[in-house]
């Protein structure tokens, strides 16, 4: 029986949700062929081919790539059994089944897509699965064997030298419950780890394939602090001199404050953390456990540590005034952070998917106009229509290309009349570590 696993995109990444479910198919007999839309393309032979075609869904652009390229494979292989699995599976149940869709997985779906392999190869291919599983599984190396080399994804800018990356995950899922966060809805709370052997020996065949870099794409590296550690450091014994970067939340930087030297000692060059906004009351209502001065703690911390934060943020919500969208520029200029921020951070909407908690607050409530189904989003409108021209207008100069100074000049521009700082004398973006890929959504 042929499989055909299919991703579209992740930030410039190779896709894990691609070689580790190819892995545990491989090793039931199953031929299996992957696929990643961002930087390839299938043969029509493997697509018609496919008794089994599975599109995963980490991300919401990838979800609404994929629900592009699903009608077209369809018609090319009407016969074959079709999935989606990964995050944005189960949010969107009720559209994808519209599209075709005949089974969907969400949470830990290895195990649940190499049963449903099983069953059509058994004949039978109705699914048993449940919609969402957060089983623990045993974990197996990823089969990246059959993906595209990593010089097709996105590399790491560090002092004007560009690097081949790679790409793993230690855990999924988050113990938080964050309102915005996609992630929530599905895991309600729970995370699972990777076993540190099937992390390290991914590792391991990314560094054979010249990876200089790695990124640790788990929702948040220090949900398991002793794990994330023991596996950078062992990484870090075996490979001195390989980098790499992770995803942590400014409350854990708190939390864990010893841990951050160790970061550094092991190789860590920047952490991503989802700052989102400057404002107390707003970070409130997001239930984000941190505050605007714990945020400056951090990138105080952090630059006594020589480490470099990469913060991101929402800076368009239903709570943005023009007053708010000045101060987080305002902020970022005293704190040294303009080219730490890629443009695209200061230009994003706030983000409403299916099952979102921000659903629970009246004052989202209020705005929401509906649900999008194509968009895979509920849309909806500012309190103040001038706020929604200067999201846009933001998104526009976000795209123009440039440098991340010459970007935030025009976006200070728009923000309001007062002129840059005649002392306006910023770090030069090449001292700043950073992957380039921008998106983050």
């Amino acid at each position: 029986m042929r499989v055909l696993l299919v991703a579209t995109y992740e930030m410039g990444r190779q896709p894990f949700g691609l070689g580790s479910p190819a892995a545990w198919l491989a090793a039931r007999g199953y031929e299996v062929s992957c696929v990643d839309l961002a930087v390839d393309r299938p043969s029509a032979a493997v697509m018609r081919s496919a008794n089994l075609i599975a599109f995963y869904l980490p991300m919401h652009t990838a979800a609404r790539l994929a629900c592009r390229a699903i009608e077209k494979i369809r018609k090319t292989n009407p016969a074959a059994h079709l999935c989606c699995y990964g995050l944005y599976a189960p949010l969107n149940e009720a559209y994808l089944r519209k599209l075709g869709i005949h089974t969907i997985l969400g949470g830990e779906f290895e195990a649940g897509l190499t049963a449903l392999a099983d069953r059509i190869a058994a004949g039978n291919g109705g699914s048993e699965a449940p919609l969402i599983s957060l089983e623990k599984l045993q974990f197996v190396t990823p089969a990246r064997a059959g993906l595209a080399p990593l010089s097709k994804y996105a590399h790491l800018a560090s002092a004007g030298v560009s690097k081949i990356a790679g790409y793993t995950e230690a855990s999924r899922g988050c113990k938080h419950l964050c309102r915005h966060c996609p992630v929530v809805p599905v895991y309600q709370g729970n995370f699972r780890v990777v076993q540190a052997d099937v992390v390290l020996e991914d590792i391991r065949g990314q560094v054979a394939a010249r990876a200089q870099h790695i990124t640790f794409g788990d929702p948040d590296f220090f949900n398991g602090p002793t794990h994330a550690m023991r596996v950078v450091e062992a990484m870090h014994a075996e490979f001195p001199e390989l980098t790499y970067d992770a995803t942590i939340k400014i409350e854990h930087l708190r939390k864990h404050r010893d841990l951050v030297p160790r970061l550094k000692e092991t190789g860590c060059l920047f952490v991503t953390s989802a700052v989102e906004s400057i404002e107390d009351d707003v970070l409130l209502k997001l239930q984000k456990g941190h505050t605007c001065e714990d945020f400056v703690a951090v990138v105080r911390d952090f630059r006594q540590r020589g480490l470099v934060l990469a913060p991101t943020f929402i800076p368009f919500m239903p709570w943005t005034t023009r007053e708010s969208y000045r101060r987080l520029l305002e902020v970022l200029l005293d704190l040294e952070l303009v080219d730490h921020v890629a443009p695209i951070q200061l230009a994003l909407r706030l983000l409403i998917p299916n099952g979102s908690r921000l659903l629970e607050l009246p004052d989202v409530q209020a705005v929401v106009t509906g649900f999008d189904e194509p968009a895979l989003l509920y849309r909806w409108k500012h309190p103040d229509p001038a706020m929604d021209s200067m999201a846009a207008r933001a998104m526009k100069l976000a795209a123009l290309g440039g440098s991340r100074r010459e970007i935030f000049e025009k976006l200070w521009e728009l923000a309001g009349d007062q002129p840059l700082p005649e002392n306006f004398d910023l770090i030069p973006r090449a001292a700043i570590p950073y992957m380039d890929e921008p998106w983050y959504c």
